[in-house]
């Protein structure tokens, strides 16, 4: 039996606009409307939970909404919870300053494109301005005039990605996607149940499930994709921020390490930015120096081992490492190679044709 929480004999509203100059309830409050629209019935309990607050605000809270001609109700027994009346919707008529900034920049035109989303995204703009109050309908155009955001790095022109579409039409439609993957040693394809698409650092990846396991692929690196009629099996509770967070704690946690000492020229700060990620450089620790004017030794611990001889050789004289001495020898190795190089007489290409 559903037991109405609103005054009896009110009139049903077409819509409530709220004023969120009034404080943080008020914001509660449409965060509690819009849940109950999008999520339908809810406990007072999950919703206390969702909203960070105690069940017997819940209470309040639903109670100042069926004050407010809200018509939300609450049903009793084992599958009971908090609901609104069905075809009950609410307009988007109390958006806060900050949001409509937030929304608006939150539409990156370049990745929904990729996605083949480019015009849905436009549209959606178009829409919610119009649903937007006139103050706020102006500020989100001036800042669509005044701020654009761009995703990718300098000098990267970015991946090739002819199947992005497609995989992502394989996530929206829940199909099982037959995959040709190039693993970079060699090619496989694989039969995969694609669970998700993340943008990181503007590198799409896929992350789907292969015989039972979890596994993130690279969309530049796809090199097929093909359809099926099998329905996609999502694994039970399977949540792909979750899971992309703990994927990129594990492999921050596992990359291989190096820790260097080395000397740098006061004036090269620019050069070893460029060279070393922002965080090593952030956590280096700095050592006595004995010319302090003209140097500065540190000590940081640098990803990719392998890498490391390379990048560091690529400063010059601006940089010397001191410490470890395995690593010391392989830039002189390096260097003496690319010495040698050009010291010798240089080939002359012959134009062909």
């Amino acid at each position: 039996m559903l037991a109405p929480i609103r005054r009896a004999g009110a009139n049903l509203p077409s819509d409530v606009r709220f004023r969120y100059d009034g404080g943080m309830r008020a914001s509660r409050l449409l965060s509690l409307l819009l849940l109950l629209q999008t999520r339908g019935g809810m406990t007072a309990a999950e919703l206390a939970e969702e909203l960070e607050v105690s069940v017997r605000t819940i209470h309040r809270d639903v109670e100042a909404l069926g004050a407010a001609g809200i018509p939300v109700y609450a049903e009793r027994g084992p599958h009971g919870g908090i609901r609104l009346i069905d075809g009950y919707r609410t307009r988007l008529t109390g958006m806060t300053t900050g949001e409509a900034d937030a929304l608006f920049l939150s539409g990156l035109p370049g990745p929904a494109a990729e996605l083949g989303l480019g015009t849905v995204v436009a549209s959606s703009r178009l829409k919610v301005l119009a649903a937007l109050p006139p103050e706020l309908r102006g500020r989100a155009t001036r800042l669509l005039e005044r701020f654009h955001l761009d995703a990718a790095g300098w000098f990267r022109p970015g991946d090739t990605i002819p199947w992005l579409a497609t995989i992502a039409e394989s996530v929206w439609e829940g199909v099982r996607i037959d995959l040709e993957y190039d693993r970079g040693d060699r090619t496989v394809r694989r039969l995969v149940d694609p669970l998700g698409i993340v943008l990181k650092a503007g590198t799409w990846y896929l992350v789907a499930a292969h015989e039972t396991q979890l596994r993130t692929y690279r969309v530049s690196r796809v090199k097929e994709v093909l359809l099926t009629e099998d329905r996609c099996v999502r694994p039970a509770g399977f949540d792909l921020s979750t899971y992309w967070t703990e994927s990129i704690a594990a492999y921050e946690r596992d990359t291989p390490r190096i820790e260097v000492t080395l000397r740098a020229r006061r004036g090269a700060a620019r050069w070893l930015e460029d060279v070393i990620d922002g965080p090593a450089l952030a956590n280096a620790f700095e050592l006595p120096d004995p010319d302090p004017e003209s140097w500065r030794t540190i000590r940081l611990t640098l990803d990719w081992p392998r890498e490391v001889p390379g990048r560091l050789l690529a400063l010059g004289g601006a940089v010397e490492v001191l410490e470890p001495p395995e690593l010391r020898a392989e830039i002189s190795a390096l260097a003496t190679e690319a010495a040698a190089r050009y010291t010798s007489p240089a080939i002359t290409a012959t134009a062909k044709g």
